[in-house]
């Protein structure tokens, strides 16, 4: 039983961890301030990201970055239409002992086995392809020859998906986004940080970026997010969100019966109070406010409600309708106190 000043003090640390990693970043990184802080929870939460934005945004060097930081192995894969799951996992290969002149198979790990995976336009390869990764990064171990074989812990992968070009790809199923904690969107830089951007890479410079984590801080900090308490309340108001997306649901507001075609399932309840806590423990509290919830709603539910054609012929998208959502659904921490006692 880990005790609550020691927990108090933990997130302390973390707080202070987060900054230190975010200076670094800031060595290498112009603006995506909002994208830096939902990886961050992402990473906290043990949790998988997927981020989308068009060529150019810095995405890759972000999450070399990141992981330099925090002293995680990384390593990268380019998604292509040729790719085969033995390409991620590993593959056995046949080898002769010096010795015995036996031939025996064994099994030569593929890069999935690192700490920090990117995964490089991951709607670009088939199906098959895809699967094999997203069974890795749930179940957290690849099988070959009848072995089971544990990744490295922390275990993140970072996909990206080019939004603009869909020829020769492959998107991803509902249900296998759903794997992913995060949907970041990575928008364009405003003016003046393009402008930042335009001076700081055109020079000769290379900034040095410190390690200021290791893999074993990151698992105890993951462990400390998750002994973060939740009110009654804050799984109420999650509940809430999260049912009132489903159209069959009887409680739900009219605009999501007539504009949603599928709405988000338990795992999504899931996830906004496991990010709500990785949210709460790098801001420095020790609790979950609503205002956590309400922050994690767009990334966590944009790739797990479907608009129906109705809603797309009106020009809606996932993204406004859970803006309508999180109007419509009281967040009153009174009535929700009263409706969780």
């Amino acid at each position: 039983m880990t005790d609550k000043s020691d927990d108090i003090q933990a997130v302390k640390k973390l707080g202070e961890a987060r900054d230190a990693i975010v200076t670094e970043l800031r060595k290498t990184i112009v603006g995506m301030d909002e994208v830096i802080d939902e990886m961050m929870i992402s990473i906290f939460a043990r949790g998988h990201c997927l981020l989308v934005g068009v060529p150019g945004l810095a995405k890759t060097l972000l999450v070399s970055s990141l992981a330099e930081t925090m002293s995680l192995g990384f390593k990268r894969i380019q998604f292509t239409p040729d790719l085969m799951p033995s390409d991620i996992t590993g593959t056995e290969l046949l080898q002769e002992d010096p010795e015995t002149h036996q031939r025996r198979f064994k099994f030569q790990k593929g890069p999935v086995f690192t700490n920090l995976l990117l995964a490089d336009e991951i709607n670009r390869t088939p199906p098959k392809t895809q699967a094999a990764l997203l069974e890795a990064m749930q179940e957290k171990r690849v099988s070959s020859g009848g072995e089971d074989y544990k990744l490295d812990e922390p275990f993140f992968v970072l996909a990206t998906q080019n939004p603009i070009e869909q020829e020769g790809t492959y998107p991803l199923p509902e249900a296998q986004l759903d794997r992913f904690l995060f949907n970041i969107m990575v928008k364009y830089p405003d003016r003046s940080e393009e402008l930042d951007i335009m001076k700081s890479i055109t020079t000769d410079d290379v900034p040095e970026v410190k390690k200021v984590a290791d893999g074993a801080a990151i698992v105890e900090f993951q462990h400390v997010v998750r002994r973060i308490p939740v009110a009654d309340h804050i799984f109420e108001y999650a509940a809430s969100l999260v049912r009132a997306t489903r159209p069959d649901e009887p409680d739900a507001p009219d605009f999501v019966k007539k504009l949603m075609a599928w709405g988000a399932g338990p795992r999504a309840s899931l996830n906004l109070i496991v990010a709500g806590k990785a949210r709460a423990a790098l801001r420095g509290r020790c609790h979950v406010a609503i205002e956590d919830i309400q922050a994690l709603a767009l990334p966590i539910l944009r790739h797990r409600v479907i608009p129906s054609f109705a809603a797309r012929s009106e020009g809606e998208t996932s993204d406004t309708l859970i803006a309508k959502l999180l109007k419509e659904i009281p967040s009153d921490e009174k009535l929700l106190k009263q409706k969780a006692s």
